[in-house]
């Protein structure tokens, strides 16, 4: 299933901050964690991601660092904040108030 640029930009904020509560990570890294979690239906590119990252940056959501890989090459990390965890617990709450309303249409539906 090919998901929507809307619905795609929507969960973008919750999908990285989540990501990066659970560890610091960098890009190429939160690309395929999205595919992992989502059983390949939900496919990021770098040109979709690194906008996003930026801007959680400049909003002081996430925070970054460079670090050396195994192999030499110098990654970009990101890293959750503190304002970021409260920004990821706001959206949470306000994600699951949609669901439930979405789970009792669909009970309604089905009756």
């Amino acid at each position: 299933m090919n998901m929507s640029k809307e619905l795609t930009a929507a969960t973008a904020v919750p999908t990285i901050l989540a990501i990066l509560q659970l560890n610091s990570s960098y890009g190429y890294a939160i690309i395929q964690k999205v595919r992992e979690i989502s059983n390949n239906e939900i496919s990021w590119s770098d040109g979709m991601l690194y906008p996003v990252l930026h801007r959680l940056e400049s909003e002081q959501l996430i925070t970054s660092y460079w670090q050396s890989a195994d192999t030499g090459r110098r990654r970009k990390y990101y890293q959750i904040t503190d304002a970021g965890n409260r920004e990821l617990e706001q959206i949470t709450s306000q994600w699951s108030i949609v669901q439930h309303a979405l789970d009792q249409l669909e009970k309604e539906r089905s009756r």
